[in-house]
């Protein structure tokens, strides 16, 4: 569904384009370039329609609102970044309510229970949470090489550093990850 929606040529529609400031026609450009990467990495990251299709909005606000209209140097740069950093604010929201509406104790044992442990939507929600708590540096290599699938080449693009920098950020994530998942049992 969200997929029709990117490609939807009402965007490019004559109205649109002129009733669109110049200074602001970039925007569009920009969306209909990078927008279906960006909703696969928001929805690899993500995995909620909704939430991806929030996240999608909040970026190209961010990006046509950014210093007063200017375009960024690194469009494509800035565009993954605040994406990232969107999703990643929409999960730690979610893991907020989530603690905020804390279990009773009799539901809490039978979450650890290890029938429970299988569930894979509870493993990625505790991963997923684990992933917002990991220092900004780690969080964005794991995010682009892990839940968007990038190669590390491309990470380090986006990143502004090394591809050899990249694996090293990563594995640290990854070992970091498994301490704190380790102590979920």
């Amino acid at each position: 569904m969200f997929r029709k929606a990117l490609s939807c040529e009402l965007l490019w529609d004559a109205a649109i384009c002129e009733s669109v400031a110049e200074r602001q026609r970039w925007v569009l450009s920009t969306m209909q370039k990078h927008g279906q990467d960006l909703v696969t990495m928001l929805w690899r990251i993500l995995g909620n329609e909704q939430d991806v299709c929030d996240a999608y909005q909040d970026t190209f606000l961010q990006l046509a609102h950014f210093e007063g209209g200017r375009k960024p140097d690194h469009v494509k740069a800035y565009v993954f970044r605040v994406a990232n950093n969107v999703a990643i604010s929409i999960l730690r929201r979610r893991m907020a309510e989530r603690n905020r509406l804390a279990i009773p104790a009799i539901a809490r044992e039978a979450v650890c229970c290890p029938v429970n442990e299988l569930d894979a939507q509870y493993l990625q929600e505790t991963l997923r949470g684990y992933i917002a708590r990991l220092p900004e540096h780690l969080r964005n290599v794991v995010t682009l090489r892990d839940l968007a699938e990038m190669s590390y080449a491309q990470v380090g693009k986006i990143l502004g550093i090394s591809a050899g920098t990249a694996r090293v950020y990563r594995c640290k994530a990854v070992q970091l990850l498994a301490v704190w998942m380790g102590r979920e049992e």
